[in-house]
């Protein structure tokens, strides 16, 4: 039994692998198809007035070349005389991706959510109330900004999207104040990802199976569906940049890991909407260098603003014995970062060490002792969610000694 035990971590590890691999590889295909339509819509050419383009209904078109071939695309504007034996739907790349991030989330945070989801210096909840106010995000999420595209705001495109913003500020101002910041962003992303799915499967599938149908039945499709149908898609694509930021924004603890998390995750979002933006008007043929120079100024002001502070030089200290010394850090690490870095983690959830840095003697430690200060005395990112209690005395005793060993290594 212990040995089965051991291997329920070592495989949730291998089912996390493979579930992410799958989530990156569905995540490609449904955002590159997604700026993909974006590019050819703000990129097709009207054809010229009485031509037999226009008179079958076309509306726009465009040459392209790739992988050897040319290719031609053309876009009607409500549907074409006749239905097409072979119709592509776009919509399993959106599914799958939302499916397998759904998978992962419950994989890496919701069957470790003591570890992953909670820091007691945020809030003192129970694991259940972390998955609760994770999962009643995503529904939440999804049922305002619905409610708002169905509303007469949504005709309004700017204040619109200043709302939709200000709903999903609103949403990581609260969730860095129930969840650790790791958790609180993950969740921010997951929100987004879920409204952008929702859109693909409430609203421009079914209406464009309607228009569809129509046709089936020898009527003229009802344009109102491919309207409705494009205003979300448009939204998804906006949502596109922050969604891919906060995938990675895990393996950057300086962005989460601060008093104003929220603000920061606020600030690098608005960045990718200015990004997007310039290339959505440059695929029209309009070049607006203010857009990027926005987002290039946010993200400058963001990483100054978090920017650590210069650490205080070690005053000379009494004559210790380095032995005496290491012993006494070497007690705080195995107590508060072995339990998880080390060749054989005790802590539950983990069956290898993270990031495969162990910390069980002395050269490993003086190995990874500039990534341990970063992470435990400068972010105090670690241990995650001080899930082992460390002390502002135990950081400051390693946090010196770390100083004292890198200005050594030098």
């Amino acid at each position: 039994m212990e040995v089965f035990a051991y291997l329920i971590p070592y495989g949730l590890e291998w089912l996390n692998l493979i579930v992410r691999w799958l989530h990156v590889i569905t995540g490609i295909a449904w955002i590159g198809a997604s700026f993909y339509f974006v590019w050819l819509d703000n990129s097709i050419r009207p054809p010229a007035p009485g031509s037999e383009l226009a008179k079958k209904g076309v509306s726009g078109e465009l040459w392209a070349v790739h992988g050897g071939g040319f290719y031609n695309p053309q876009k009607y504007l409500v549907a074409p005389a006749e239905l097409p034996k072979e119709l592509h739907w776009f919509k399993w790349e959106a599914y799958s991706t939302w499916l397998s991030g759904f998978a992962l989330l419950t994989i890496a945070y919701y069957f470790n959510a003591q570890a992953m989801m909670i820091d007691k210096a945020v809030a003192d909840i129970s694991s259940g109330q972390a998955v609760g106010i994770g999962i009643a995000t995503l529904v939440i999420g999804w049922t305002v900004y619905d409610l708002l595209c169905r509303s007469k705001l949504a005709q309004y495109e700017l204040w619109f999207g200043v709302t939709v913003f200000a709903l999903i500020v609103g949403a990581a101002y609260v969730l860095t104040h129930l969840l650790s910041g790791r958790a609180a962003y993950i969740h921010v992303g997951a929100m987004i990802g879920t409204i952008m799915v929702a859109n693909v499967l409430m609203l421009i599938i079914p209406g464009q199976r309607k228009m569809v149908e129509a046709m089936a039945a020898g009527k003229l499709p009802d344009p109102k569906h491919g309207l409705k149908a494009k205003q979300r898609s448009v939204h998804n694509n906006y949502f596109t940049l922050p969604v891919l930021f906060i995938m990675i924004s895990n393996h950057y603890a300086m962005t989460y890991r601060n008093d104003h998390a929220w603000l920061v995750l606020a600030l690098i979002m608005a960045a990718g909407v200015f990004i997007r933006h310039f290339f959505n008007l440059r695929h029209k043929g309009r070049v607006e260098w203010r857009y990027p120079a926005i987002g290039v100024a946010l993200l400058l002001a963001v990483a100054i603003a978090i920017a650590p502070k210069a650490p205080v030089a070690v005053a000379a200290a009494p004559a210790v014995d380095p032995v005496a010394q290491f012993k006494s850090v070497h007690a705080i690490i195995a107590q508060r970062c072995a339990t998880c870095h080390s060749a054989q983690p005790t802590q539950a959830g983990f069956a290898t060490a993270p990031a495969g840095m162990m910390l069980d003697n002395e050269t490993q430690i003086r190995q990874h002792a500039a990534q341990i200060y970063k992470q435990a005395i400068e972010l105090k990112a670690m241990p995650i969610g001080n899930l082992t209690n460390m002390t502002e005395a135990e950081r400051s005793e390693l946090g010196a000694w770390l100083q004292q060993t890198m200005q050594g290594a030098k």
